[in-house]
This record gives C-alpha cells, structure tokens and sequence, in this order.
C-alpha cells in the first residue's frame, strides 16, 4: 500500500470535520504539559469541540478548496486544530482562555463563519459572551420592565386599586388650598 492512499483517510477525516464548521482554530500546543493538554482536551470536548493534532501537510491537503486555505499560512510548527460545528465562538473563547493560564498555548489564526482571523482577531472575538449567556441577557433585560410593571401594580393594588389612588391627590390639593387662605391680613405684604 503506498503512503498516499494510508494519509487519504486522515485528509478525508479532517475535510469532513472541517466542512459545516462555524469555526475553526490553529493553535500551537508546544511546551504544554500532559496535565494541561488533557484539561484543555477536557474542556473544548464539554462544549462539544473537536480538538486534534494533526500534521500540518495532512491539514494543508485538507483545507484545499475550502474557506480553510486561508489558513495554510498558518501551519508552520505543530498545530492543532479545534473545530465547532455548533458555536461560532466557543473554541476562540475556551482557547484563549486556557492560553491565560497556559502562556504556552499560542493561538496562531483562525476562520470564525467564514471570516479569518489573526491571534489577535481571535482573541477579540474570544471576549464575546456564549450564546446562551447573550440569551439569558436579553431575557433579563426583557423581563426587567415586566418586573417592574408588576410591582407598580401590586403596590396600587395594595393601597386599595386606582380608586383610592386617584382620590388621595385629590385630598391633598384640597388641604393645601385652605391652608393657604387662611393667612392673616397682619401677616399679608402691603400693597403699594
């Protein structure tokens, strides 16, 4: 069996990975250790990202024709790649931030729906929030008027229902107004 046709199957396993991806990240896993490399692995495997190490002419083969070839630049030294199908900034956001605790994980480029982005795109696009947690955001922020409407409604309701409050004003500007009738003409500024 000649080398080609035992590489063909890993070049086919990373074009399939790579083909509905929302995002994919190069990085340079040198100097990490094994403790490091399996929390990592952990971490992106939670999220549901693929994460593997393959050789750099397997991924160049792979990302021929594809929005990927941008990255071939890319692939000098021993990259990994992570790749998520799901959530477009998930493995720029877990990368980045494990590199923070593990200054040897280097973030080389990365292609986020399409886009390619340097190390230092990536970790811009690595400080914007999951999307659940921009969900739960904006559902709290939709939830906050509502919120408030209700305690509105429950104090009036409280204090006897708009009837009651409509009525108190009312009786306030009528105490006042006597009150101000009331004052002596000893008191009062001559007239010139």
């Amino acid at each position: 069996m000649a080398k080609v046709e035992l590489k063909q199957p890993i070049v086919d396993e990373i074009s399939a990975n790579i083909k509905d991806a929302q995002s994919v990240v190069l990085v340079d896993y040198r100097g990490l250790t094994v403790e490091q490399d399996t929390r990592l692995r952990k971490q992106l495997r939670e999220e549901g990202i693929t994460y593997k190490v393959y050789k750099n002419t397997m991924m160049n083969f792979a990302f021929k024709g594809t929005d990927c070839e941008a990255l071939a630049p890319h692939l000098e030294g021993p990259s990994a790649i992570a790749i998520s199908k799901t959530d477009a900034t998930a493995p720029a956001r877990i990368l980045c931030k494990f590199a923070k605790e593990a200054d040897k994980l280097e973030v080389k480029a990365g292609i986020i729906e399409g886009a390619v982005y340097d190390a230092a795109g990536i970790a811009e696009i690595a400080k914007i929030p999951s999307r659940e947690e921009l969900l739960s955001r904006l559902l709290g922020s939709m939830q906050s008027p509502v919120a408030n409407l209700a305690r509105v409604l429950n104090q009036i309701a409280e204090k006897g229902g708009a009837d009651a409050c409509e009525a108190a004003p009312a009786e306030e500007a009528a105490a006042e107004e006597p009150a101000a009738e009331a004052v002596p003409a000893e008191e009062a500024p001559a007239a010139e």
